[in-house]
């Protein structure tokens, strides 16, 4: 295979793995052409110099692509909507960047008229089943070349073994590589003393944290913050109307401060075994319950009820890659009927890693306090409980009576 690659596209974060990846394919595939594409989802400085780096490094050219707006607003919130959680925890902030990633790059490989597509997803992990599901998706008959699965290296001491014997240079030490994923939405932390679920993640260490702080170390005042959504999408807080990237990033900032969205899991990976990681997701963890309690008043109980145990499938769904798939699409189709209704105010108080109901409103609320109320009141005739309970209760009464006249026998 390797005699008919002549040009390959790779997906290029300019971290440990991507970084040497561009002279190992050079090395192995006959000096190939190799166009680095980094996608732009909110990494922030990451992406600092890497142009530099790439060209350096052997790379033909760097492509950079701004998919932050695109991202939050047609995959995270899709998925916000559907209140998919992974494994009760796991607000999917990997997971869901995945398929845009590697969507665009599929398209500009086919405009290069590129030979084959690289990443540097490991053997172990999800990504790489996230990546080559979207890939075949969008370009069927591309070639992919994973290295992790091809070359002798076994660990990342290794591969840093192999950046200094080629001079690319790491903003990364041994000491402290752990594994991490960042975007817009989230940070991860894998690897080193995380490794053992039995180690607690060190958060009131310094440098540890990057999106916000420890609860101990979080103000002693709360603060409040108003979300307006319509039609199941936030789109303003505390009055200010704004776009995606910016509700996402102002919700970090405060929920960053108040230590809000750390969750510490042990996850059960789609390659079959289990990892232990750390999230960081201060801005989403206050969007998931800002939406949740919205729903409460807008959406009747069945209704609620089939979304939720969804939800559970839409999050499998997310994070085993397979967004471009027909169930997906049939998936938010429902979710979106269901939104048409969720439309209004959620006010929260956040204090030291809490998130605090402060008050719900919506134009389209359910919640009728006449209704409810445990005052008099001229729209409820209790009495019409008794025939309600004995209807309810009848399987249990027959039964019951039957099991009498069985055991009187």
């Amino acid at each position: 295979m390797s005699k008919e690659i002549k040009k390959v596209v790779l997906a290029y974060s300019g971290g440990l793995d991507t970084s040497i990846i561009i002279p190992w394919l050079k090395e192995n595939y006959n000096n190939c052409e190799v166009i680095a594409v980094s996608a732009d989802v909110g990494q922030g400085t990451e992406l600092d110099g890497l142009e530099e780096k790439a060209i350096k490094t052997g790379a033909s050219k760097l492509i950079v692509l701004d998919l932050k707006e695109e991202f939050i607003q047609d995959y995270v919130f899709p998925t916000v909507q559907a209140g998919a959680v992974y494994e009760n925890r796991y607000l999917l902030g990997t997971s869901f960047a995945r398929p845009i990633i590697a969507k665009k790059i599929a398209e500009i490989a086919i405009e290069e008229g590129a030979d084959a597509i690289c990443h540097g997803c490991t053997g172990k992990g999800n990504d790489q089943v996230r990546f080559e599901l979207t890939i075949k998706a969008f370009a069927p008959d591309m070639a992919i070349i994973a290295p992790w699965r091809e070359w002798n290296i076994k660990s990342r001491d290794e591969e840093i073994d192999y950046a200094e014997a080629h001079n690319i240079p790491l903003k990364i030490n041994r000491e402290t590589n752990y594994s991490k994923d960042k975007n817009i939405w989230h940070l991860s932390h894998e690897g080193l003393d995380l490794e053992n679920p039995a180690n607690e993640p060190q958060y009131e260490k310094e440098g540890f944290l990057e999106l916000g702080v420890s609860p101990i170390n979080a103000p002693d005042t709360p603060t409040y913050v108003t979300i307006h959504f319509e039609k199941g999408v936030p789109t303003a807080i505390d009055g200010k109307e704004m776009n995606g990237t910016e509700i996402v990033s102002t919700l970090n900032k405060l929920g960053g401060e108040n230590g809000i969205g750390l969750a510490d899991l042990v996850e059960n990976r789609l390659v079959g075994m289990k990892s232990r990681g750390v999230y960081e997701t201060p801005g989403g963890a206050i969007l998931y319950h800002a939406h949740e309690v919205l729903e409460t008043i807008c959406l009747d109980k069945e209704t609620a009820r089939v979304k939720q145990y969804l939800g559970i499938k839409f999050a499998d769904i997310v994070y085993n890659g397979q967004w471009f798939t027909p169930l997906r699409e049939a998936m938010s189709a429902f979710v979106t009927e269901t939104q048409k209704t969720v439309t209004g105010d959620v006010k929260l108080k956040l204090y030291k890693g809490n998130i605090i109901n402060a008050g719900v409103t919506s134009p389209y609320t359910l919640y009728d306090e006449e209704v409810a109320t445990f005052d008099a009141d001229e729209v409820y005739n209790q009495a019409d409980a008794t025939g309600f309970i004995n209807l309810f209760g009848l399987p249990i009464h027959v039964k019951a009576k039957l099991d009498q006249k069985r055991n009187n026998k």
